[in-house]
């Protein structure tokens, strides 16, 4: 059994939410320069590079990638043989979000309720997933989502019966409804089985995976390159300003589901998909 403060917790989290917001993952900066060499359209090229130095400023001088630093959503693996002292997790994870997000100059975005509209004025609550692993060490992801890529969110309880082909039209046309909302290129991120809930959060854990990295299940993986070709075939592109990229990737979950329900829920990540981790 290992014993970790929780104050540990709180130092990791106000870390991650300023690591997130200031430094772009290099797979998806990757993927900016896979989708500059795509373009075809000299407007969308301009965008492409525009969003390279945008992220390369950020990095360099500690300031976030975008003015929206998002919902600060946290994935959290907890090992069952850690002992968590000094208080509760949540809490600690909620005091690294309002001391990331006030050390670090980021916009504080969260109403305290959804009615009333007044801001908490620190970020917080986090939107907090955690999942009970095997081990002893903690491993944190803060993944920050924007509003306009939040909003453009789908969930639809497809029949058993639907084809893979159902699906795949579903997906690309949301994606291609969505059109500049979400600020494109955007990531797809796709939660298929489970229930209603279980897809939601499958479809906001895909967009984790590196950009560009296809499925283990090589039927998936064509699904995946199906949406994103059928999205990029609408010719919305960067910004929403027409072209030739629309989506840099797709990433689908699957999990098991009732014989009776089929859901497919869809996360959006806009083209600043945000994450950044650490283990203690």
């Amino acid at each position: 059994m290992r014993t970790i403060d929780v104050s540990q917790i709180t130092d990791l989290v106000e870390q991650l939410c300023m690591q997130a917001n200031y430094r772009l993952p290099c797979d998806v900066r990757d993927a900016f320069v896979r989708g500059r060499a795509e373009e075809r359209s000299p407007l969308g090229q301009e965008i492409f590079d525009e969003m390279l130095r945008n992220c390369d400023l950020a990095a360099n001088n500690d300031l976030p990638i975008c003015q929206d630093t998002g919902f600060a959503v946290v994935f959290a693996e907890i090992g069952q043989d850690v002992h968590l002292t000094g208080g509760p997790f949540e809490d600690a994870v909620n005091e690294g979000v309002r001391r990331g997000y006030e050390n670090g100059y980021l916009r504080k975005s969260i109403v305290g309720d959804p009615l009333r509209r007044v801001n908490t004025d620190d970020n917080t609550p986090a939107m907090l997933h955690t999942r009970i692993v095997p081990g002893e060490q903690v491993r944190i992801i803060v993944a920050p989502k924007g509003g306009g890529s939040e909003n453009m969110s789908a969930l639809k309880m497809f029949t058993p019966a639907a084809s893979k082909q159902a699906i795949v039209d579903w997906i690309a046309e949301t994606v291609v409804k969505a059109g500049s909302n979400p600020c494109p290129p955007v990531i797809v991120g796709v939660g298929l089985g489970g229930t209603a809930d279980k897809a939601c959060e499958l479809a906001k854990e895909a967009l984790l995976r590196p950009a560009g990295q296809p499925n283990d299940d090589p039927f998936y993986a064509e699904m995946e390159r199906e949406i994103v070709d059928k999205v990029n075939a609408s010719g919305v592109g960067p910004q929403g300003l027409g072209g030739t990229v629309t989506a840099l990737s797709c990433a689908i979950a699957p999990y098991p589901t009732h014989i009776a329900s089929l859901p497919c829920a869809l996360s959006i990540g806009c083209h600043v998909t945000r994450r950044a981790e650490g283990t203690l």
